[in-house]
């Protein structure tokens, strides 16, 4: 009978383990899901601060669209003069690793991006170039903390664990949590920590508008360096959820243009 009762006990363990890592899975898909358009097209304004208050400001033109499995996007640079025509073009797939190409006009050359450089500063930013891209779910371990309210809402507390030592390498982090509102899905913040579980950078995503399509912006994302003080801000000051551009517009040849 103690052997029984053991095994009840055992059973039930690992099916809550299970129920809760697809809960999470699923509460993380929703929220992809709540603010994921399969096109867009968008300009803003990009401020990087150094740890003295000191910034620095540039305007972002940004449009995605979505190709049978891949999503592309192009970003290009719009202002001051330094960084005018500097580009950057990313394929999103589904099941495999993202293509990343930069273009620097000061070089007249376009040059992918490895897999060790996907975490590296996003122009000189606290966004990493991999912010600038969805990332590929099946690439971490999902689990529910919990929950917590803030301001009179209540989020869910999601932890995504790096599922290899390669991802972790090439993402520069072990794990994230991620604050989602339980009611409408929409993504708050999320915390990066290292491999000792220190707190190396917070992204809070604010000013949700609903689109045409239904879905939802953040028209303000902040990413802090909680290691060395510095922070940079993504204002959205036009967005529309269409884009009338075909699929040689997201190629590398454009990039230099």
């Amino acid at each position: 009978m103690k052997k029984l009762i053991i095994l009840i006990y055992t059973l039930t363990f690992l099916s809550m383990s299970l129920l809760n890592a697809q809960d999470a899975k699923e509460i993380v898909n929703n929220s992809t899901k709540a603010i994921m358009s399969d096109a867009m097209e968008m300009t803003s304004t990009l401020k990087i601060y150094d740890n003295k208050g000191n910034v620095r400001t540039r305007q972002v033109k940004n449009t995605t669209k979505k190709f049978g499995d891949a999503t592309k996007t192009m970003i290009k640079f719009l202002s001051p003069a330094d960084v005018q025509g500097t580009g950057m073009l990313i394929y999103d797939y589904e099941e495999k690793d993202d293509d990343m190409w930069v273009y620097l006009p000061s070089l007249k050359k376009t040059r992918r991006i490895v897999s060790s450089e996907k975490s590296s500063s996003f122009m000189g930013s606290e966004f990493s170039n991999s912010d600038m891209s969805k990332p590929k779910m099946s690439d971490y371990e999902y689990k529910l903390l919990g929950t917590e309210t803030i301001n009179g809402k209540e989020y869910y507390k999601i932890e995504s664990t790096c599922k290899s030592p390669e991802i972790e390498t090439s993402e520069n982090f072990k794990r994230k949590i991620a604050y989602i509102e339980k009611v409408t899905y929409l993504p708050y913040k999320t915390e990066t920590y290292d491999k000792d579980n220190k707190l190396i950078k917070t992204i809070t995503m604010t000013d949700y508008r609903k689109q045409t399509n239904g879905k939802y912006m953040a028209y303000k994302m902040v990413a802090e360096n909680n290691k060395n003080g510095r922070k940079s801000e993504i204002i959205i000051t036009s967005f529309v959820t269409t884009s009338s551009l075909e699929e040689n517009y997201f190629s590398t040849s454009n990039l230099e243009k």
